[in-house]
């Protein structure tokens, strides 16, 4: 889905990656138990989307010192992404291969994210 023209944070790669653990995760909340649907699932999809959203918003801002803030945000709702992610692990909802991927995967995303607010002057 290219397009002519870009936003900011389209071009960057952490908001990138964001956008496909946010999907990668919404794959894996659509075989846990109707139960969940309004619970775990529902928050953890809300804070994984979180994470591009505060990246988006924070991009556009007025400051440099916005920025860092929103990615502040966005860093917050990652952890709490990976809270939802055990969660979901002890309650047998995923696998432990499909747990340590996802969470090798935020961590990653996590140390990247990290690094990227260290550098906004």
């Amino acid at each position: 889905m290219k397009h002519t023209q870009e936003f900011k944070f389209e071009k960057i790669v952490v908001w990138q990656k964001a956008m496909d653990l946010g999907e990668r995760l919404n794959e894996l909340v659509e075989r846990f138990p109707e139960k969940e649907k309004f619970n775990l699932s529902s928050q953890m999809l809300r804070a994984v989307d979180s994470v591009a959203l505060n990246i988006s918003e924070g991009s556009i801002g007025q400051s440099n010192l916005e920025f860092k803030r929103f990615m502040g945000y966005a860093i917050r709702s990652l952890a709490e992404t990976v809270t939802c992610l055990h969660k979901a692990n002890r309650r047998k909802y995923i696998n432990e291969n499909e747990f340590n991927a996802v969470y090798s995967d935020s961590f990653n995303l996590m140390n990247m994210m990290a690094a990227f607010r260290r550098n906004i002057k």
